[in-house]
């Protein structure tokens, strides 16, 4: 199954509980716009590349899309779409009032110059233009691609417009219209969301393993390990470490920026396989990597309590099965990692307000989202008697399928 195959399973799989139009649910099965571009980029030795790279917009009923802009060697149009779907339930089940999209091109930017890469940033929103904008999809950073990313394209963006649109792109840095405590929300949205899950069951001091060091997956640690928990195990694309005794993740990225990577920490031990950590005989597993990494050949091997996804779609829908067999309670990804978009969607307020919000002011309305979303995604698994994910999916699903029905579209 490709990524979005495994979204329409999960999508079919809440509609199995729902009482939806299906003249409704069968447009909930299709992107409403796919935008295929070819962009030209002058590289330093004065010779032309051409990158492929895409956008697409799936729902708009709630309205404009939302999404991010991911830099990667491995994009290609069924990612993209899946991405897209996820953004979708994503901004539905925290209630903020976007659509969803995605938006990739195909580029490992490792092999590019800071020009290179500007030029290539711009000359995606050049191919793209007409179709974004503050009130159309607003694009936002996501693999490979940074705050800097965003102010190029922006930047970009505005003159096209003629005119500052900062309101256009979030993830920004905060010098250009960018909200304070943008670059930890992932992190932090999950951290209430994993802190919620634990004290649902029952875990005090829990040990923990999380698979990916990046943005997502180091600031999580510090927090947990800020908030008491024992991190024991972290990966990175070249490996594994664990320590039963626990791991100082700011220690370890420390390693990491002299070394390239987590391996090889000292007083830790090394595996070579970055899926190890989910392995690890441990409380709570965090995929924070990417999708597909849970799947239905290594699920059984999967010992943890609570699998708490901050990744986009890391477990596939028949390890879902197996996971639920073994009795294993997971947050799924729209719900768990959605704390970046809403902050995202903070910023597009305050950029729309130029009314501008500190770190604590964005993280107590955060933290009241974030729980509310948990307690309304758990009241609808204890009344329906479905696992997280298929109650996460017929809340957000039933939101966009009402919002389409109001707006005559069936």
């Amino acid at each position: 199954m490709n990524a979005f195959e495994n979204a329409l399973e999960q999508l079919d799989r809440a509609l199995s509980h729902m009482n939806i139009d299906p003249n409704v649910s069968e447009q909930l099965k299709h992107p409403k716009r796919e935008i295929w571009v070819s962009i030209p980029v002058k590289m330093d030795d004065g010779s032309v590349k051409v990158f492929q790279g895409y956008r697409v917009q799936y729902n708009d009923a709630r309205g404009p899309t939302k999404g991010g802009i991911r830099f990667h060697p491995n994009v290609d149009i069924n990612e993209v779409r899946a991405l897209a779907s996820w953004m979708t339930w994503k901004n539905a089940v925290v209630n903020i009032p976007y659509g969803g999209a995605k938006g990739g091109v195909i580029v490992n930017p490792k092999e590019l110059s800071q020009s290179e890469l500007e030029r290539l940033s711009r000359g995606y929103i050049d191919a793209i233009f007409d179709f974004v904008g503050p009130e159309l999809d607003i694009p936002a950073p996501d693999v490979y691609t940074n705050p800097q990313i965003m102010a190029w394209m922006m930047d970009e963006y505005s003159k096209l417009a003629g005119k500052n649109t900062f309101g256009f792109i979030t993830g920004k840095p905060v010098e250009l219209g960018g909200s304070q405590g943008r670059g930890t929300a992932t992190a932090k949205g999950a951290f209430y969301t994993i802190e919620e899950s634990r004290k649902l069951l029952g875990l005090e001091k829990p040990t923990v393993s999380i698979q990916g060091f990046g943005n997502a997956g180091y600031y999580l640690a510090v927090y947990l390990h800020e908030a008491g928990y024992k991190v024991v195990g972290i990966s990175d694309s070249k490996g594994s470490i664990y320590n039963p005794d626990g791991l100082d993740p700011v220690e370890v990225m420390e390693h990491k920026k002299k070394t390239g990577s987590v391996v090889d920490y000292p007083g830790a031990t090394t595996d070579k396989d970055p899926k190890a950590t989910l392995y690890y005989d441990v409380d709570i597993v965090v995929p924070a990597a990417l999708e597909s990494q849970i799947t239905k050949e290594n699920a059984d091997k999967v010992k943890a309590k609570y699998v708490a996804e901050v990744a986009n779609g890391p477990v596939t829908p028949e390890a879902d099965e197996i996971l639920n067999e073994k009795g294993i309670f997971l947050t799924p990804d729209i719900l768990t990692n959605a704390g970046g978009v809403t902050v995202s969607y903070f910023e597009w307020v305050q950029n729309n307000y130029g009314y501008y919000w500190t770190e604590e002011e964005v993280f107590e309305k955060l933290e009241k989202i974030m729980k509310q979303s948990f307690y309304d995604v758990l009241e609808i698994k204890d009344s329906k008697k479905v696992d997280m994910r298929t109650a996460a999916y017929i809340l957000a699903v039933g939101r966009v399928a009402k919002a389409m029905e109001l707006r005559g579209w069936k």
